[in-house]
């Protein structure tokens, strides 16, 4: 009975300490892909205007919803086989198919914003008092040229500058992109 009751403590103090590493940074959170080696999580994005998301790993699972936007930025969350379960922005997930998958890094400019007609100011420089390049609506798909500092040097188009990292969908918080 006392070798269960160990045990048992044994287990919370684990639990407790892995929690703790788990919440230090996402860095740290990251653990390799079972099939590419590959970080789990990481943001890619899709390659097709055509990408159905899965119930399952397999063609034969239900379609759950088509993407319909080349580009749009989806966060690999575990792989099997060919196939890699993703999230989008809205919370949903599902399996995709790894071909119709892209490593180019794009994000997603604020999709959590309800504001009516509110706009983001991509910067010329990484600075809150540089000039405006542009006004961003929110869901714009922006390309990620590199990330640092809190500021992501981005593109949409032929237009480039900076936007404050917490400002985008498809990078992670004080993460490094080069």
């Amino acid at each position: 009975m006392a070798g269960v009751a160990m045990r048992g403590v044994l287990s919370g103090l684990l639990l407790l300490a892995a929690m703790a590493t788990n919440s230090a940074s996402w860095a740290q959170d990251t653990q390799a892909g079972s099939v590419t080696g590959l970080p789990v999580p990481r943001y890619v994005s899709l390659k097709t205007d055509r990408v159905n998301l899965r119930e399952g790993p397999s063609k034969e699972h239900r379609t759950r919803w088509v993407y319909q936007r080349a580009g749009l930025p989806v966060e690999v969350v575990a792989e099997f086989e060919t196939w890699r379960r993703v999230r989008d922005a809205d919370g949903s997930e599902g399996w995709v198919l790894h071909s119709l998958l892209s490593g180019r890094r794009t994000a997603l400019v604020a999709p959590w914003s309800k504001v009516k007609d509110e706009t983001f100011m991509l910067r010329k420089e990484a600075d809150e008092g540089s000039g405006v390049v542009a006004r961003l609506q929110p869901n714009v798909i922006a390309n990620v040229a590199s990330c640092a500092n809190s500021w992501c040097r981005i593109s949409i188009a032929n237009t480039e500058g900076y936007l404050k990292q917490e400002r985008l969908w498809g990078v992670y918080p004080n993460e490094k992109v080069d």
